[in-house]
């Protein structure tokens, strides 16, 4: 967790701005966010576009307040729902105060010719979107510095980065120094959110998150990613539980089986998961069914997409 250094500005002035964390997929925006706030505000795998939705975290510190912005990983969109995403992340970016371009470290070190390019290009249309993007090289904790340098060197003569820092979102290391420039770089004005807020998301979508990333930590290569998961139904109950019912989405038949597992093995063996890291976090027991629903052409409509803040008509 990152501590919240008090960088008051001043004992007058107070602080408040957008962070836009834009990055390929897999680069660790969601797992940087999560670290700066303290709590979980997005699921986090190994998979690809994990993230579909805008999900907004809210750090405050001395006299300032940040609202970063979890977008979707940036990729060659196919299907409506990838345009969504994508036309999300870029949004994003030309709405916030400052964009933080994201790129995992390790990955970088390996990409070659085509992979610089793209991330070159990142930057490029970062920079048109909204001003010179900060750029973040994050999984430092993977490799060496000294390797690092000669990639620094090559992205800094783009002329399209406004600063570089290393971090890593997994163990912490410069996380700090991020936070102390961000803040610094916020525009004077009031806070948006209460001091005690760390999140937009609200509850329901949160808990389908949490379902969908135990799916995604479960199924491994038979992962249908055609999937998606709606919260139906939150009853309270008198005794301080709560009641939770999903569907979970699949795209074909073929994959309600695999959702299924044998004997319903693997739906028993997320429901669980969830079951039990939701009880965390709402902080009472919970009582989560799982139903899994074959909807052929959900990614076709509009319902699902306004829950993560996507665009419809992209």
């Amino acid at each position: 967790m990152a501590e919240q250094a008090d960088i008051r500005p001043d004992a007058e002035t107070t602080r408040c701005g957008f962070v836009a964390v834009i990055g390929a997929p897999n680069a660790g925006k969601s797992t940087l966010l999560n670290r700066i706030i303290g709590s979980k505000i997005a699921i986090v795998t190994p998979k690809a576009q994990t993230t579909r939705s805008r999900a907004l975290g809210i750090w405050t510190g001395g006299a300032t307040q940040i609202a970063f912005v979890d977008t979707p990983g940036i990729f060659a969109p196919k299907r409506r729902l990838d345009k969504a995403m994508v036309s999300a992340a870029w949004q994003a970016a030309a709405d916030a105060d400052v964009a933080l371009a994201l790129i995992d470290a390790e990955r970088a070190l390996h990409a070659g010719a085509g992979g610089f390019a793209g991330m070159a290009e990142m930057l490029e249309k970062l920079a048109a979107a909204g001003g010179k993007p900060i750029l973040v090289l994050n999984k430092i904790d993977k490799v060496a510095r000294a390797d690092l340098l000669p990639l620094i060197d090559r992205l800094d003569k783009t002329g399209q980065v406004d600063r570089t820092f290393l971090v890593s979102a997994l163990t912490g290391d410069g996380v700090e120094d991020l936070l102390a420039h961000l803040a610094a770089a916020m525009p004077e004005g009031p806070w948006l959110y209460p001091e005690d807020q760390l999140s937009d998301i609200s509850d329901r979508l949160l808990a389908a998150e949490i379902t969908r990333e135990k799916l995604f930590l479960n199924l491994h290569d038979e992962l249908p990613y055609g999937l998606t998961v709606e919260t139906e139904i939150w009853e309270p109950h008198k005794d301080g539980s709560l009641r939770i019912g999903q569907v979970i989405h699949v795209a074909r038949a073929g994959h309600k089986g695999i959702v299924l597992g044998k004997g319903g093995s693997m739906v028993k063996r997320v429901g669980s998961a969830a079951r039990e890291e939701l009880s965390g976090l709402l902080g009472c027991k919970v009582h989560l069914s799982l139903f899994v629903r074959v909807t052929e052409n959900w990614m076709d409509q509009r319902q699902h997409y306004e829950p993560w803040g996507l665009e419809f008509n992209v």
